[in-house]
């Protein structure tokens, strides 16, 4: 189990390897995604909370990165966190998910990643449930569920 201690761990020091990598042009992502996946998944943006379609929908599967596929979180794990985007208290693999050190809008936070493709998934914060403590707040335009 991931904790809080291993976020910064691997944020500070490096992350795991990922099992594979795909690397594309910024041309080559705006041909597979919509405008909206783009620009949250390869310019870092994010979606206004409670927009995001995932956002209420508890049903079984895998949450895979809308980029590449790479399996990133289960549906046993996710939570109602009230948040306003889906929350998830661990990664489906200890390397499916990237983690950097993100000071961006005055403030110190961990951004996480797909760590396949490095399309930027959200943030992940040490005020999650028991027993990781963790919360991956994940934008919905950054994944798909598949059942």
């Amino acid at each position: 189990m991931i904790t809080w201690k291993d976020v910064i761990h691997f944020a500070v020091n490096g992350n795991s390897t990922p099992d594979k990598r795909v690397e594309k042009t910024d041309e080559e992502w705006s041909k597979l995604l919509t405008p909206e996946q783009f620009r949250i998944t390869r310019l870092k943006g994010t979606e206004r909370p409670f927009s995001g379609e995932l956002c209420s929908i508890f049903e079984e599967g895998t949450y895979s990165c809308i980029c590449c596929n790479t399996p990133l979180f289960d549906s046993t794990i996710k939570f109602n966190s009230s948040s306003g985007w889906p929350s998830f208290t661990q990664p489906i693999k200890e390397n499916a998910i990237k983690y950097e050190r993100d000071t961006s809008h005055g403030m110190v936070r961990v951004e996480v990643m797909c760590n396949t493709c490095d399309g930027h998934l959200g943030h992940v914060f040490p005020d999650g449930p028991e027993p990781s403590g963790l919360r991956y707040c994940i934008n919905s335009e950054s994944m798909k569920l598949i059942n």
